[in-house]
């Protein structure tokens, strides 16, 4: 067995790589949100300005065994490095899983990195090796966040009559461009994070247009934005990814600003963004910590329900 880094250049390898990933995660976790084939080439073969991405695979004649990617920042959190590690279901217990983190962990030391990493979901039902595994390499919980899953349709939830609702799909209007901003801005200094010290991603129009531009390639990306009636100020935003002819949706960020709260903006915008998908969409992801109570509250009445347990662990290298 050789571990080696994937040739990104071979589309043959690439979809070998992602078949060995897909294999191994849905082998324990039935319930599992893949990123799209699309957004994983499109990293491979067009690698954004933000990270630096190494793809590792264990190969046996020909055969990818286990799989592993190693994400480096480039402008926050230089100091970590975040990974994955997949091993297919009829290859475990023969130190696939181990050989492949010992190559992430000399690459991202030599990259300069001193923290490592990285989400380990657990089935409420199946039972899988991932989260021991984390462990036995050293790994420690520094947050937790439920997986919940809602079949559509769903039933609406009202807009305050104080507000409208505006949608978009893919990039921002120009007139809203500064609102959004910074919304999503305040989204990322208020996501909870538990113990993981992390420095908020800041997003400015040039980052923002580039994040619109890779997603709409890969995404039906999809928005809906609070407005109040009286002042036209945007009071909260949810953002909704479609992979391209996919049957499933994925709920991203749903944030309303604080002096907007206690309109149940954040139902409503997600209401809006569900009712307007295609027939054959018919299911949604999320992802709330138990910790943000209004949140996990709001996605709960709403229809969600808990199917994993999303544990992000690291590594002090």
């Amino acid at each position: 067995m050789d571990i080696e880094e994937l040739d990104t250049t071979d589309p043959t390898a690439r979809r070998a790589w992602y078949d060995a990933q897909d294999r191994a995660i849905r082998a324990d976790r039935p319930h599992a949100l893949l990123e799209a084939l699309g957004a994983v080439e499109l990293s491979m073969t067009e690698p954004g300005p933000y990270a630096d991405r190494t793809w590792l695979q264990a190969v046996d004649r020909g055969e990818v065994l286990g799989v592993a990617q190693l994400e480096l920042p480039t402008t926050e959190n230089l100091d970590v490095a975040w990974t994955e590690v997949s091993v297919v279901p009829e290859h475990r217990r023969r130190g696939i899983g181990r050989a492949l983190w010992t190559a992430v962990v000399e690459h991202a030391c030599a990259a300069g990195r001193t923290r490592l990493g990285g989400e380990v979901s657990v089935d409420l039902v199946v039972t899988g090796g991932g989260y021991d595994f984390a462990v036995a390499m050293g790994a420690e919980e520094r947050h937790r966040e439920d997986h919940l899953l809602a079949e559509l349709p769903l039933a609406p939830a009202p807009v305050d009559a104080a507000y409208e609702v505006l949608t978009w799909r893919g990039r921002c209007p120009d007139e809203q461009r500064p609102a959004y901003l910074a919304m999503r801005n305040q989204m990322n200094a208020d996501l909870p994070t538990g113990d993981l010290e992390l420095e908020a991603t800041v997003l400015d129009d040039e980052r923002l247009a580039a994040s619109e531009e890779r997603l709409a390639r890969s995404y039906d990306v999809r928005v809906a934005a609070a407005r109040r009636r009286d002042d036209g100020v945007l009071g909260g935003y949810s953002l909704l990814f479609v992979p391209h002819g996919a049957h499933y949706g994925w709920q991203d960020d749903t944030m309303v600003m604080p002096e907007h709260r206690g309109h149940r903006l954040g139902a409503a915008l997600k209401s809006v963004n569900y009712a307007g998908l295609p027939a054959e969409v018919t299911t949604v992801h999320t992802w709330t910590a138990p910790s943000n109570t209004a949140m996990h509250h709001t996605n709960t009445a709403l229809g969600f329900r808990v199917v994993e347990h999303m544990h992000e662990v690291e590594v002090v290298l």
